[in-house]
Order: structure tokens, then C-alpha cells, then sequence
């Protein structure tokens, strides 16, 4: 099983298994941990069965751990089943943590204006964003199309590699 605490005593650890140093950590807990407390309770407290506290005790109960779960699972996207043997738990709690934590940390990493932006809408914006490139290489492939009945389009989508109508992607 997983130790968190003794990946929290060694920042070469914590990178290694989170991609960030203790500092980082520490600093992203704190935010990670207000965007937690935001969010309502899973059980409506007129659906209990039992008293608050009662039940079995959670096996990441602090925010730190649930932090940690979810950086892990992001930097070394370990199967459900490894994840759950790890952390020591039946293999569809993972599912379960990634489906709820994932969406707080993209909100956490929104608020901290730390999250990347993926998409890039066309070259332009690539080379705005990236001026030191100076060109640009774009692999496709292509793949067969249902043939078009209008001769122009048939011509368009025409290739002469493969003889028949294909789409470049």
C-alpha cells in the first residue's frame, strides 16, 4: 500500500509521483481544499441512515490525501485496479474518487490560472502562442469515405494514392 505520508517527507518522491514539489503542493492543498468545501454533501441529510460520523471511516479522509489521489492519478494514470490495490481499496473506488475530484481539481487549477489551454483553433494562433517555431508539420491520414454522387465532390475528395475517395484527417 501506498504511504502519503512519507511521499509528503521527500520532495524527489512528490514529484515523482505528483509532478510537483512540496511548495507546490502545500500552496495547491489550500485552494484544492476551499473548492472541496464547496461542494454539497454526496447524501442529503434526510437520506442518512446514520448519524454523521457513523459508518466506516474514509480511506483519504483529508484534503492533502484526496490532492495527492488525484495528482497521482493524473501523472502516472495507473489502471483502476493497480490504483485501488495501491491505496488499498476495492477497485471501483478509484473510479469513483477520479469521476468526483477530477472536475474540483480543473476548477482548483482554473482559479489558480494554472490549467493549460489545450486547443488551438487554427495556425495562426499556433505560431502566435508559439513565436519561436518557425514551421509547422501537420500528420494525417486518411480514410475512406462513402463515395459523394456529385462529380465535383468526387473530384475533391479523389485520391490518386489509393484509388477511391478518401478523407484526410
Amino acid at each position: 500500500m501506498l504511504r502519503i505520508d512519507d511521499a509528503l517527507r521527500s520532495d524527489r518522491v512528490l514529484k515523482a509521483l505528483t509532478g510537483l514539489s512540496l511548495f507546490e503542493f502545500i500552496d495547491l492543498t489550500a485552494r484544492f481544499e476551499a473548492v472541496l468545501a464547496q461542494q454539497p454533501s454526496s447524501t442529503p441529510a434526510s437520506a442518512r441512515q446514520r448519524q454523521p460520523g457513523g459508518g466506516r471511516k474514509p480511506r483519504l479522509a483529508t484534503a492533502e490525501d484526496k490532492l495527492f489521489f488525484i495528482l497521482f492519478y493524473v501523472k502516472c494514470y495507473p489502471t483502476f485496479y493497480v490504483a485501488g490495490v495501491l491505496f488499498d481499496v476495492h477497485r471501483s473506488q478509484p473510479q469513483r474518487w477520479v469521476q468526483i475530484w477530477l472536475p474540483l481539481l480543473e476548477q482548483t487549477l482554473g482559479e489558480a490560472t494554472a490549467l493549460p489551454n489545450r486547443t488551438l483553433e487554427d495556425v495562426a494562433t499556433f505560431f502566435e502562442r508559439f513565436p519561436e517555431a518557425k514551421n509547422l508539420f501537420i500528420d494525417g491520414q486518411e480514410r475512406p469515405t462513402q463515395r459523394p454522387q456529385d462529380h465535383t465532390a468526387q473530384k475533391a475528395l479523389y485520391s490518386g494514392k489509393k484509388n477511391g475517395t478518401r478523407v484526410r484527417i
